[in-house]
């Protein structure tokens, strides 16, 4: 089966959205974007792997003064993996609050359910080195 263009629409909306809710700290909607039981991996920021909802957002509130002020996503790819799932690669680019900003690749996996598109799985890695031959 092939993502219809509806489809692609919204699971783009769904990333684009994340940095508008984050940055925003409206976490309490994060719940429009992420499945109850979301494995966020952040072992390639140095961190290690949240599970479920409650936990991203504790972890995140724990974090906000060393969280970026701004959150941009770009050059999304959708790949359909299977019926109603979906893996997204995009590149993001965090904006500190001293002007610093950070490259980031986010390797999502997307499931439809019945609140619609949700990201049940987000890897995230640094890109902290140019490419070399």
């Amino acid at each position: 089966m092939t993502l219809s263009a509806g489809d692609r629409v919204a699971v783009t909306d769904l990333i684009n959205r994340h940095g508008h809710l984050t940055d925003h700290g409206e976490l309490d909607r994060w719940s429009e974007l992420f499945t109850p039981d979301v494995v966020f991996d952040l072992t390639g920021m140095g961190g290690g792997v949240l599970t479920g909802l409650a936990a991203l957002r504790d972890a995140t509130s724990a974090m906000a003064g060393e969280h970026p002020v701004a959150h941009h996503v770009t050059n999304i790819v959708l790949d359909e993996t299977a019926d109603d799932h979906v893996r997204a690669l995009s590149k993001g680019i965090g904006v500190m609050a001293d002007g610093t900003t950070g490259s980031v690749t986010y390797d999502d996996t997307i499931v439809r359910g019945d609140q619609g598109w949700r990201i049940s799985r987000r890897v995230i890695r640094a890109r902290r080195a140019p490419l070399t031959p």
